[in-house]
C-alpha cells in the first residue's frame, strides 16, 4: 500500500473515529489524521498478524475505524487528565 494511500484512508478513518466517538474532541485535521493512520495501521497489522482477515478485507476497513476509535479515545483521557491536573 502506498503512502498516499495510507495517509487518505487515515484521514477517513479519523474523521470515521471522531463521528463514531461520542463527546467533543478538541482535535485538528492533522491529528485526527495522525490518529486515523495509527489506527488503522496498528489494527491492520494485528488483525493480519493474528489472521483474522486477509489483507484488502472489509473486515480490515472496520478493524481499521475501532483502532481509531481507540486511539482517538485515549488521546481524550490523556489530555482531559492533562487539563484538570491529573
Amino acid at each position: 500500500m502506498s503512502y498516499v494511500w495510507m495517509a487518505l484512508l487515515g484521514f477517513v478513518v479519523g474523521l470515521l473515529a471522531r463521528a463514531l466517538l461520542p463527546g467533543n474532541q478538541k482535535l485538528g485535521l492533522v491529528l485526527t489524521s495522525l490518529l486515523g493512520v495509527a489506527g488503522s495501521f496498528l489494527a491492520n497489522a494485528a488483525g493480519q498478524w493474528l489472521h483474522w482477515y486477509a489483507p484488502g478485507e472489509l473486515a480490515g476497513f472496520a478493524a481499521s475505524v475501532a483502532g481509531a476509535v481507540v486511539l482517538l479515545w485515549a488521546v481524550g483521557l490523556l489530555r482531559q487528565g492533562g487539563r484538570d491536573g491529573g
